[in-house]
């Protein structure tokens, strides 16, 4: 798949560039990108949730009735699941919900999210480029010179860049990293890939190790 090469005023270069077919090209395999999609954001949990048991919430264990002759239901002191205010019958506790992917799942998914790209059109590959100095302006005016402004963007680097990072980084919708740490979560999420030609290289040396 030959995609042409674009500068950030949005001009084609007359060069164009082939997409891997191992890579952009390959058939997706949707189970692989859910267990990635579901890996990435386990990940993100801080698993700090916390309530408190039957013995550790703080009241009298004086039992409040006695256990029959009532005629309601038996209970224990007022730290008891069925009153107001006792402690959580089976509550969470902290703990750790990431989990294991084997490497070549992985690598399978992040292929499979960017070969549906391919297929949706929805990858554009500019001319490396870099700016002076900070400027959100700036970076505004690219994504207006590409057509993307207003969309949910990922660039792609082949390498950290300060100045476009800062650029972008008060723009909602829009986010940038490099290559060498793309993920199958960030590639779905977006609605267009903005790559540039370093860049490809990153990423087949990246996935086709």
């Amino acid at each position: 798949m030959e995609v042409s090469v674009l500068n950030i005023n949005g001009q084609e270069t007359g060069r164009k560039v082939t997409l891997n077919e191992s890579i952009f090209g390959i058939e997706p395999n949707d189970h692989v990108l859910y267990l990635a999609v579901k890996q990435y954001l386990a990940n993100q949990r801080q698993g700090t949730a916390k309530s408190k048991e039957r013995s550790e919430v703080s009241g009298s264990t004086r039992k409040l009735i006695r256990q029959k002759g009532g005629g309601g239901a038996r209970r224990g002191d007022i730290n008891s699941p069925v009153l107001v205010g006792g402690g959580r019958v089976f509550g969470p506790k902290p703990r750790d919900y990431s989990f294991k992917l084997n490497k070549k799942v992985k690598l399978l998914a992040r292929k499979s999210a960017l070969s549906y790209k391919a297929k949706e059109n929805a990858i554009i590959v500019v001319e490396d480029f870099s700016f002076d100095a900070p400027k959100t302006k700036d970076f505004v005016n690219v994504t207006k010179n590409l057509k993307v402004e207003g969309r949910k963007l990922l660039l792609l680097l082949p390498g950290v860049n300060k100045n476009v990072y800062l650029s972008a980084r008060n723009l909602q919708r829009t986010e940038v990293m490099t290559a060498s740490a793309l993920n199958t979560y960030k590639v779905l999420n977006a609605d267009v890939l903005v790559i540039t030609e370093e860049s490809l290289k990153s990423i087949d040396g990246v996935l086709n190790k």
